[in-house]
């Protein structure tokens, strides 16, 4: 299990919920992952973290409308400062970047195809507890509906070296790596999105058992969209949850 420190610059390094009904989301994770909360005061937002056996795994915030439901993911970086200035020159968009007192810098942003992500700082946080392991998340891979231009800005704005694992008309998709396994992936859904789908980040949540864990989701007030089925990496399928937020379990051993 990879530590906190262990997390490369460019790497996911935390995810948060934006929950339109925060004791839904509660309920539903509580069921499906096993998570336990905390929630910290009004000076943090009421902001919700999630553990699972005590360590932590993502967070929640209140999703005070405009926008759909949706898993954020947050991509490490050393310098908030110059990775805002960065996203902004090669074409994507910062909505704010501030000090989390003690804990670390935020700035929230969108890539130039409209995905919303955001960069972490890290302080005192220094993001997952726990990864790759039932109950924790195993991957963040972006839904990219501009392919080729997905891999030109992640590269320049986080410092991204590519590799390509599948380039054919069915599915083209490359992985981000620092010298060892991949970290994170970019996906051309240009051919699976709905129409006026933007794109966006997909979060991959481990479980022991893809079949058990999908049949409780309906009965949690989720959607399982396709069948569970086997894949290279293990049996998976694309849920909603409670609130509509899109997400994957996959069977971890």
């Amino acid at each position: 299990m990879p530590t906190p420190t262990d997390i490369a610059n460019g790497a996911p390094v935390w995810l948060d919920l934006q929950s339109s009904d925060t004791a839904r989301s509660i309920e539903f994770y509580a069921g499906l992952l096993g998570w336990t909360q905390e929630t910290a005061g009004p000076e943090f937002n009421d902001y919700v973290t999630f553990s699972k056996n005590g360590h932590r795994v993502a967070g929640m915030v209140a999703n005070g409308g405009g926008t759909p439901d949706l898993w954020t993911v947050y991509l490490k970086t050393a310098d908030a400062d110059a990775t805002g200035a960065a996203i902004v020159e090669h074409g994507g968009q910062v909505f704010f970047s501030h000090a989390v007192p003690g804990l670390g810098t935020m700035v929230g942003l969108a890539d130039p195809s409209g995905a919303q992500l955001g960069a972490w700082q890290p302080g005192g946080h220094s993001g997952f507890d726990l990864v790759n392991e039932a109950g924790a998340p195993v991957w963040q891979e972006l839904h990219a509906t501009d392919y080729d231009g997905a891999l030109e800005f992640y590269r320049h704005a986080f410092g991204w070296t590519t590799t390509v694992m599948s380039d054919t008309a069915d599915f083209r998709m490359s992985t981000f790596s620092a010298g060892g396994d991949p970290l994170a992936g970019i996906f051309d859904a240009s051919g699976y999105l709905a129409a006026g789908q933007t794109a966006r980040w997909m979060p991959y949540f481990g479980v022991e058992d893809a079949d058990a864990a999908a049949s409780l989701v309906a009965g949690l007030g989720g959607t399982q969209l396709d069948p569970v089925t086997d894949s290279p990496f293990g049996r998976m399928t694309h849920l909603e949850d409670s609130t509509g937020a899109p997400l994957t379990i996959i069977q971890v051993q």
